[in-house]
């Protein structure tokens, strides 16, 4: 196998008018012939389009981007065959006609336009099977990040694209940390979680099945009859009759070419994603063949497999298609393409079938390329089959890939074979890449072997990787070895790591070599270290504890140039100690700024007049003041007021005012209202007030209402309010309001909403305050009056509330005319409540329609409702897809799950399940969750199911039940299946089932070596 190829430069793709495309051109299946007519074998047949709800939101996107200045990304989702070529193709006709439309047929197509200026205003990107371009090994995370940027240039331009949900969630699946490698589509996953999605479903819902159109056009009335659960567009493209004809193979030459179509449906599913070499589906195809059969082939087998694998079915479709020779005419020799149907079909029927022995000595010689090799390896080592892993993994290693070199070496450590892991890691190393070599040298390390451990974790070091030395530093230190710990962070220093320096600076300062801890800190503040500034002046303490002043001044002061806190602070002891009380505030102005917070100069200040330096302390307190240290204006016009010196005070008042800071004046004039100098604390307000202090005017209005002069507390509340500061009308209005006065509080509360803007959350909040306070002291008609005031003022809860009390007093045409209000403000409970009161009443046309009403506004609740209805009336599919809706939309209701619950009781089994897988591959596994614990002792089939929708726990639950009633073997089979469909927690479960049963040897086998291709326990291996 050659794992290198040569590239010519890709031709570029060119746009064209969306009317000059034909459906073909961009990917659409051709369909059925409605009639028996041969001579229509080679048309294209393109049926009449039904429109469905999933086409309505897609076009309402492309409507919008037409008209949009930004580009966007959408993504039709949904499985093979399902249409979503034709959607994206009829709605491109439908919303963009005018526009031009490339489209690259290749990955590195794709990429050399993305690096033009092909793509102008007014063009639509397709990407049909998206896919192909962004899991592409080579080019596809390099697309991704060309397509983000270009998503950032301005519109009107769509990238639109078609993908199938398991593609999505690979590309889309963060990988977890420690457990699934390296990050393989960063950006893929970063451009995806901004598209938007349209979900086409898989099948046609019952009602669109009634369509009249259905029985007019011939190709959609026959698929209409050989259809089964709505999956018309699947019978259009042919995909049950591909089935039909692998499944049902005829002779003589069919039981081969079910042979080759199986291996290349195991090939496509675990991992080669590349077009398939017939070398590889000749030697594979024998693994799926009894004894007598391949001993019966003829010399032609292969030849007549191909022909039979490559028979259309009804004339459109065949399990294996030609590759097109994208650089000009004709088909690739050698090379296929699997039925994209045939190719979803496997992911599920054989989901939980591992192949034999032969097929994976198959993909190792004959595999089309490096990526596929190694993606084949990940679905062995997945399904815990380490050995034939490690052989995948190989020849991709022996061409360098540091991936698979780490992904050796990591199989050698599960094995304990530390000797062939640190082998591989080393090579890996030396391509650069250290994550092996870290962790072999941590084994070594805890193994007790510290010559070996430090060898490998320099030897990571070369790679410009110290985590391995840090990590052993780390260790030594926990044991007591500070020598070990010093020599590894020199290593550590030396390779360039500068985190090194600063704990070796820390390790000499807890040492008490101050010498030694300042070269490591001075070092590493040269390099930039983060934290060096700070272990500098840690150093820098030490001396002062000391007694080595003129030490730590020379090191804070170095600390200090890059305006590091500690530094600072230290710098301001040391020059307050020495009586230089100017330079202390400025070295704590400095430290105050480097925190980002206002500096607290006042202490400072007070030490000053303790020292009787009452001139530095002045200076100070005003430095303070002018740094925004309000309560340095309150100390310094005390003392001047207690000196009698009232030009001084007078001057401080003006100095605030002049300097913006006329809240320090209202602050002191809190403090004299607290203190009873009611005069003087009116005198400051006002003072306050004329330099635009609006919240002095609230102060004003509030002491004004004590004092009994209500006249001039409101006036100076209207003076706040139009200077946008309501709360002293607030005030007003409530203090009057709970005084018995609501008429004054309403008159209050009317004068406020002239000012502010409508939903002023202030007011909201004081009418919600006053309505309750009315409420609790039996005031009902005073309630209601706020609250019609409250939705004169804006607010949607009010509306809600209005409507309750309607319902309450029997209104119900009334609490209606609130409920439709509140819903049309984006609150649709109230609908929802009074189509409740409807129902319980006895009305259900009147509820249903009020229900109805809420679902339009978006009331899930009401959704719900709708959905028990459907339930009740058997309109199962109806409320399948209003549950699977609430789920796909994130909503915290687990309506499925409520619904599931209802099946259950009920008896319908078959119902509940379906619900319950679809909601799971919707998002939402709650329902799935509960049925597995319903079913605890259900059969083996529910367990399957369960666990291929990601609960793998079912089947871990049905083991244990067979363990506990004696069948270990029966457990053994379904953990075994549990691994066959990829879950590497089985392997676990086994280990486990072994060790419980007492054969420990077995168990420490599978531990290390995992399983051979049937299942067995594997022996090990190089």
């Amino acid at each position: 196998m050659h794992l290198t190829r040569t590239r010519s430069l890709p031709r570029l793709d060119r746009p064209r008018p969306v009317e000059e495309w034909k459906a073909e051109q961009l990917g659409v299946h051709p369909a059925i012939h409605g009639a028996d007519d041969r001579d229509n074998d080679r048309v294209f047949t393109l049926p009449e389009y039904l429109a469905r709800d999933h086409d309505r939101r897609l076009r309402h996107h492309l409507d919008k981007a037409s008209g949009s200045e930004q580009a966007m990304l959408v993504i039709v989702r949904g499985a093979s065959c399902t249409g979503k070529t034709r959607t994206a193709f009829e709605a491109v006709r439908a919303c963009l006609l005018g526009w031009q439309l490339i489209f690259p047929k290749t990955a590195e197509g794709l990429l050399a336009l993305l690096n033009t200026e092909a793509l102008g205003r007014r063009t639509v990107l397709w990407l049909n099977e998206a896919q192909n371009y962004l899991a592409d090994p080579e080019e596809g995370e390099e697309i991704a990040a060309a397509l983000r940027g270009i998503l950032e240039e301005p519109g009107p331009l769509v990238v639109l694209g078609t993908l199938w949900p398991e593609y999505h969630r690979s590309l889309t699946t963060t990988p977890r940390p420690g457990r699934d490698g390296a990050d393989a589509h960063p950006n893929a996953r970063a451009l995806l979680d901004h598209a938007l999605l349209v979900d086409v479903p898989v099948s046609f819902t019952s009602e669109t099945l009634k369509d009249s159109r259905l029985s007019r056009d011939p190709s959609l009335a026959a698929a209409l009859a050989t259809s089964t659960d709505g999956r018309i567009t699947q019978t259009l493209a042919a995909g049950p009759q591909l089935v039909d004809h692998y499944q049902q193979p005829t002779e003589p030459h069919g039981p081969y070419g079910q042979a080759v179509i199986t291996a290349a449906m195991d090939a496509r599913r675990l991992g080669h994603t590349s077009s398939l070499p017939a070398a590889l589906l000749e030697a594979a195809a024998p693994a799926y063949l009894t004894a007598e059969q391949r001993a019966a082939a003829p010399d032609t087998w292969f030849t007549d497999a191909l022909a039979y694998s490559r028979e259309k079915v009804r004339g459109i479709a065949a399990a294996l298609e030609p590759v097109a020779n994208p650089e000009g005419m004709g088909a690739l020799p050698g090379i296929y393409r699997l039925s994209d149907y045939l190719d979803h079909h496997a992911r599920t029927a054989r989901r939980r079938t591992t192949p034999p022995e032969f097929f994976w000595r198959a993909v190792r010689d004959h595999a089309g390329s490096a990526a596929d090799l190694s993606a084949l390896g990940d679905s062995a080592r997945l399904r815990s089959r380490f050995r034939i892993a490690a052989s995948l993994y190989s020849p991709v290693a022996d061409a360098g890939d540091t991936r698979a070199l780490t992904q050796l070496a990591w199989l050698r450590i599960e094995a304990g074979d530390l000797d062939a892991a640190e082998a591989f890691a080393v090579r890996a190393g030396e391509h650069g890449d250290a994550q092996a070599l870290t962790q072999v040298a941590l084994l070594r390390e805890k193994a007790g072997e510290t010559q070996a451990a430090e060898h490998l974790a320099r030897r990571a070091a070369d790679t410009h990787n110290t985590e391995a030395l840090m990590n052993l530093a780390r260790l030594r230190g926990k044991a007591g070895d500070s020598e070990g710990k010093e020599r590894l962070c020199l290593w550590a220093a030396e390779a360039g790591d500068t985190k090194a320096l600063t704990v070796l600076a820390d390790l000499h300062t807890q040492a008490g070599d101050l010498d030694a801890a300042e070269v490591f800190a001075l070092r590493a503040m040269e390099a930039g270290a983060a934290g060096a500034r700070a272990d500098l002046a840690k150093v820098a303490e030490r001396r002062l504890e000391a007694g080595d002043t003129q030490g730590a001044e020379r090191l804070y002061l170095r600390a200090a140039e890059g305006e590091d806190y500690q530094a600072l602070t230290g710098l301001a002891r040391l020059r307050e100690q020495a009586g230089d009380f100017d330079e202390a505030a400025t070295l704590t102005l400095r430290a105050a700024r480097t925190m980002h917070f206002v500096p607290v100069l006042t202490p400072l200040a007070e030490r000053c007049e303790q020292a009787g330096d009452t001139c530095a302390a002045t200076r100070v307190y005003l430095r303070a003041i002018d740094a925004g240290d309000h309560m340095a204006f309150v100390h310094l016009v005390e003392r001047y007021l207690q000196a009698g010196d009232i030009q001084g005070a007078e001057h401080l008042y003006q100095r605030a005012i002049d300097a913006g800071q006329a809240q320090s004046l209202r602050e002191l004039a809190e403090r004299y209202e607290e203190d009873g100098d009611v005069r003087g604390a009116q005198l400051l307000y006002l003072r306050a007030a004329d330099a635009g202090e609006t919240w002095s005017l609230v102060h004003l209005a509030k002491l004004h209402e004590r004092t009994g002069d209500p006249a001039v507390a409101e006036a100076f509340a209207v003076q706040a309010a139009e200077q946008r500061n309501p709360m002293a009308l607030l005030h007003l209005a409530e203090h009057r309001g709970k005084a018995g006065d609501l008429d004054e509080a309403v008159r209050l509360f009317r004068l406020c909403l002239l000012v502010v803007d409508a939903g002023d959350r202030q007011v909201l909040r004081e009418l919600t305050e006053l309505t309750e306070f009315c409420q609790e002291a039996g005031d009902a008609q005073g309630a209601e009056r706020l609250n019609l005031l409250a939705v004169e003022a804006g607010d949607s809860k009010a509306l809600t509330v209005m409507a309750r009390r309607r319902t309450q007093a029997g209104d119900l045409s009334g609490a209606e005319e609130f409920a439709l209000r509140a819903a049309e403000n984006g609150n649709p409970n109230a609908l929802t409540e009074l189509a409740e009161r409807h129902e319980r009443d006895g009305d259900p046309r009147q509820a249903e329609r009020l229900y109805l009403r809420a679902v339009d506004a978006g009331g899930r609740d009401a959704l719900a409702w709708l959905a028990y209805r459907c339930e009740q009336s058997k309109q199962t599919e109806k409320a399948d897809r209003i549950a699977l809706d609430i789920a796909r939309s994130g909503a915290s209701r687990a309506l499925a799950k409520e619904l599931v619950e209802l099946r259950e009781q009920a008896g319908d089994a078959e119902g509940a399940e379906r619900l319950a897988l679809q909601a799971a591959q919707a998002g939402d596994n709650r329902a799935l969750r509960w049925l597995t614990h319903a079913r605890e002792q259900a059969g083996e089939g529910f367990a399957l199911r369960a666990a291929e929708a990601g609960q793998h726990q079912a089947l871990a639950r049905l083991a244990r039940l067979r363990i506990q009633a004696g069948h270990a073997d029966d457990a053994e089979r379904l953990y075994l299946q549990s691994a066959d469909a990829g879950n590497p927690l089985a392997l676990t479960w086994l280990v486990d089932l072994h060790a419980h049963t007492g054969d420990s040897e077995r168990s420490e086998h599978m531990r290390k070596f995992g399983l051979e291709a049937d299942g067995s326990a594997a022996q090990p291996w190089q």
